[in-house]
C-alpha cells in the first residue's frame, strides 16, 4: 500500500532553515508542517513566524502552516495572514503537551473543552474558506478526552486529524498507546494520520501492520535523531548510504552556518546546536559520549573540533 510521510513540527527545530537543508540532503518527506504561530493575545505575527512562512524561504517544500490558539479571533487573524501569503490550509495544534501551553488552555490542554473547540471551528468555517486540519493528542489527563471531541469534529469538513498516540501529561515519556489510537480509528469518519515513536524502519512497519487503514504517518523527533529515516522507510531498507557521515556533515555544516549567521554571538549558536545534538547523538554509536563532548565545547572552535572528532570516530567504526 502506498503511504505518505509527514514531518511533525517541533518548535525551535523544524524551521525553514532545517526543512530546506533536510530536503536537500536527505528527502523522503512529502509534506512539512511549520512550527505553530502563537499570538498570546496580540494580533501581531512575530517576525520569526513571518520568515518561516515566506514563500521564498520554502520554494522546494510542501509546507502547511500551524496555529496554536484557544481564541476564535486569533484563529481568524492567522487564517487571513496565511491566505494572503497563498497558503490554503491551516493546521490547528491541539497536541502540544508542555505545561506552559496546556495551563493556558491551549494545545492538548484544550481537548477537554469540546464547546470551545466547537465555537472556534464554527466561526472559522462560517467566516472563512480555509482548509482546516488538526494535530491532536489523545487528551491531556486521559485517552478518552479525544473521543468526546469526535461528535463535535464530525460536524465540520476537517481535512485530517493527525493524532500523537500519547496524552499531554506524558510529555514524551512512556510508550505510545496503540489501543487508544485504535479506538480513535473506530470512532470517527475523519481521515486520521498516525504520529508517535516512529524511530526506525522496523518500528514504522510495525505501525503499518497494526493500522492497515492508515496511509499517512507523521515523524517528529525520530526525523531529527536520524535524518536518514524517511528516505530509508521510502526505500524499504535498513541499510544506510555508504556516504552517511559525509552527508550528515554537509547537512550539519549547512544548518550550523545558517544559524550562526542569524543568531548573535557564540552562546545562542551553542544552545541551538546543543538542542539538535540531543537528537543527533541518538544515531551515533555512543550517544552519551557524543552529547557530552558537544556540551563541553565552550566556544565555536571547540564545538567544531568536537563534531569532527565524533564523525571521525564514527567513520572508523564503519
Amino acid at each position: 500500500m502506498s503511504f505518505t510521510l509527514l514531518s511533525s513540527p517541533l518548535q525551535g527545530f523544524t524551521d525553514f532553515r532545517f526543512r530546506n537543508a533536510f530536503q536537500h540532503f536527505f528527502g523522503g518527506i512529502d509534506t512539512f508542517y511549520a512550527p505553530y504561530i502563537r499570538l498570546d493575545g496580540k494580533l501581531v505575527i512575530k517576525s520569526s513566524y513571518q520568515r518561516d512562512l515566506q514563500l521564498e524561504n520554502n520554494t522546494t517544500l510542501n509546507v502547511i502552516p500551524q496555529v496554536m490558539t484557544n481564541d476564535a479571533d486569533e484563529f481568524l487573524f492567522v487564517v487571513k495572514y496565511i491566505q494572503d501569503l497563498g497558503y490554503k490550509e491551516l493546521n490547528w495544534n491541539l497536541g502540544c503537551p508542555y505545561p506552559m501551553v496546556t495551563k493556558r488552555g491551549m494545545g492538548s490542554g484544550l481537548i477537554k473543552e469540546a464547546d470551545k473547540i466547537d465555537y472556534i471551528l464554527d466561526r472559522v468555517h462560517t467566516e472563512t474558506d480555509v482548509v482546516v486540519s488538526m494535530k491532536m493528542r489523545m487528551g491531556y489527563e486521559n485517552s478518552s478526552e479525544i473521543l468526546d471531541t469526535f461528535p463535535i469534529l464530525e460536524k465540520y469538513p476537517i481535512k485530517n486529524i493527525a493524532i500523537h498516540a500519547r496524552i499531554g501529561k506524558q510529555l514524551y515519556k512512556g510508550g505510545v498507546d496503540l489501543d487508544a489510537f485504535q479506538r480513535c480509528v473506530e470512532s470517527t469518519r475523519h481521515k486520521l494520520y498516525y504520529n508517535g515513536d516512529i524511530t526506525s524502519v522496523p518500528q514504522f512497519k510495525k505501525m503499518q501492520e497494526r493500522f492497515p487503514t492508515i496511509d499517512h504517518f507523521m515523524i517528529g523527533r525520530g526525523l531529527i535523531a536520524d535524518p536518514f529515516l524517511p528516505s530509508m522507510i521510502k526505500a524499504d531498507t535498513t541499510e544506510y548510504p555508504t556516504n552517511r557521515i559525509e552527508l550528515f556533515k554537509a547537512f550539519h555544516d549547512t544548518i550550523y552556518q545558517q544559524y550562526n549567521e542569524f543568531l548573535s554571538g557564540p552562546t545562542p549558536i551553542k544552545m541551538k546546536m546543543l538542542g539538535f545534538w540531543e537528537f543527533f547523538a541518538q544515531s551515533f554509536s555512543d550517544p552519551q559520549k557524543a552529547y557530552k563532548a558537544i556540551k563541553k565545547a565552550n566556544n565555536p572552535a571547540a564545538y567544531q573540533s568536537a563534531v569532527a572528532e565524533i564523525l571521525k570516530k564514527e567513520v572508523s567504526l564503519a
